[in-house]
């Protein structure tokens, strides 16, 4: 970021100043009223001119043209763009034309925020217009914006850099408006998935973010320190312990909307902060939770598109229920001929190495699993595919298979060859519990940063009783990358993680 101010920037705090001194604020403080959005009268104005004679609205300005005594501007609102005809002598009194002929035509420029009232039109060139009466600054910019220009054909100044867009969402916003769709279906996404548990009676409840103990998930915490306490706590990697003792609590059905918080890579699909939505239901098992899931998406996707079948890149994934079911072991054994089932930590390893898999000494026998799975099969899932009966050293917080006992019951949800939700039948069993925390305990001394910490409390919780239970959790970014065909985390995200500018 340069601290430097070039000509244009110059030129606008100059303006401001010139403002000022005229007895114009640049930067006003009275409330200014708008009774009507571009979009509004845009679609609803009738030809014969009965609506809209009183119109009271505020933009930015995005372009101009003057002629003389009168001028065309085209304002862009939060939803849309219309334009503006300005004639000198309607919106400056007779004795005075500074408002037109040195406020508009020398100190307003492309950026800046004005409040128009007049009423609608529509020009010879048949375009619905405002025609101004009275015109009041609201906000001026200091900086240009990068508006897009072209001559013979190229097209100069787009903003485009996508780190660039990331980094200035707020430009990003203002020069390329149709990005909003994509927070807008966001919105949409996380509403229907809010409206469909509530139809079932399920609460939406809160959880602690800082905590104690980072729970819930095999992964790295960020760790800050209480002054008061004197004591390290964690920014929560998932709230699905806490949700648990909502269960043992005797809630039947409870869902959270939780901002997560890793300290691992980043990338097209990883965030370091991130949305997640967590579910857990009493008295259900994870074949129950699968048809919930699929149940769920499919709304998701006839809600946002109109439709069960989504554009992806250049596939075509059809969200239509019911989805395929494959479970881990056959997985593999189809993509690379090893039947896990039957093979140890140390056959594991080996396997790994020959197949050219990154490992070391620190994975267990869940994490080679997990490696052989990601780098040899997840990407060959494109349509939704139920994953399940995953080992048991993958899943500590799961419940025992019901006829296998070196499985569990769970399953993830893969598109399009990433993963987006994960669900199980959930563990109830204290003494098993504890016992799954002591294993991932002995993973943490051997290097593994990702293994689960113990917590008391939660196996305290469990001695008193947590009914059979089903919970999923699914990340609101990746499922919002799926619906609007975004092929970046970033790009569905307002505010991605990005490294530090540097002053020039």
């Amino acid at each position: 970021m340069s601290l430097e101010l070039s000509e244009q920037e110059l030129f606008r705090r100059q303006s401001a100043e010139q403002m000022r001194a005229l007895g114009i604020n640049p930067y006003p403080a009275p409330l200014y009223e708008v009774n009507v959005q571009t979009t509004e009268i845009l679609e609803n104005y009738p030809k014969d001119n009965t609506l809209y004679q009183e119109v009271s609205i505020a933009g930015r300005i995005m372009s101009r043209r003057i002629m003389g005594a009168a001028a065309f501007a085209v304002i862009q609102d939060s939803v849309g763009k219309i334009q503006l005809y300005i004639k000198r002598d309607e919106i400056c009194p007779e004795e005075d034309k500074t408002m037109y002929n040195t406020v508009f035509k020398k100190l307003l420029d492309i950026g800046d925020i004005i409040g128009v009232k007049g009423y609608v039109f529509v020009t010879q060139m048949g375009e619905t217009s405002i025609h101004v009466k009275e015109l009041t600054v609201l906000s001026k910019s200091l900086r240009p914006l990068p508006v897009v220009k072209e001559k013979d054909g190229v097209i100069y100044d787009a903003f485009t850099n996508p780190e660039a867009r990331y980094r200035q969402r707020y430009l990003d916003l203002i020069v390329n408006p149709e990005i909003k769709d994509v927070f807008t279906k966001r919105t949409k996404i996380i509403n229907t998935i809010r409206n469909f548990f509530d139809e079932k009676g399920y609460l939406e409840v809160e959880t602690p973010v800082l905590q104690n103990i980072p729970g819930g998930a095999a992964a790295r915490p960020f760790i800050t320190h209480h002054n008061a306490l004197d004591i390290p706590l964690y920014l929560r990697i998932a709230n699905e312990l806490f949700l648990k003792r909502l269960i043992v609590g005797g809630f039947d059905g409870v869902y959270e909307f939780s901002r997560n918080f890793r300290n691992e890579g980043m990338d097209r699909t990883h965030n370091p902060e991130f949305t997640a939505m967590e579910v857990y239901v009493a008295y259900k098992d994870y074949f129950w939770m699968m048809d919930f899931t699929e149940e769920m998406i499919e709304r998701v996707a006839i809600a946002i598109n109109g439709d069960t079948k989504v554009t992806l890149g250049d596939k075509e994934i059809d969200f239509k229920r019911p989805y395929k079911r494959v479970t881990m072991g056959e997985a593999i054994l189809e993509h690379t001929g090893y039947d896990i089932n039957i093979m140890s930590e140390e056959e594991l390893f080996a396997a790994c190495k020959k197949m050219n898999i990154e490992v070391d000494s620190t994975m267990g026998k869940g994490k080679l699993i997990d490696e052989i799975f990601g780098e040899k099969c997840e990407h060959h899932y494109v349509q939704p595919t139920f994953i399940y009966d995953y080992p048991k050293e993958m899943s500590p917080l799961t419940k025992e298979h019901r006829s296998n006992p070196e499985l569990t019951e769970r399953f993830e949800l893969f598109i399009n060859g990433k993963e987006l939700a994960n669900a199980y039948s959930e563990l109830n069993d204290p003494i098993d519990q504890l016992d799954r925390f002591q294993q991932q305990l002995k993973l943490q001394e051997r290097g593994d940063t990702e293994a689960m910490f113990i917590d008391y409390d939660f196996v305290r919780a469990l001695e008193y009783g947590m009914p059979p239970t089903s919970g999923m959790g699914i990340g609101i970014d990746r499922l919002t990358m799926f619906m609007t065909n975004s092929p970046s985390i970033q790009d569905v995200l307002f505010f991605p993680q990005m490294k530090p500018e540097k002053n020039d």
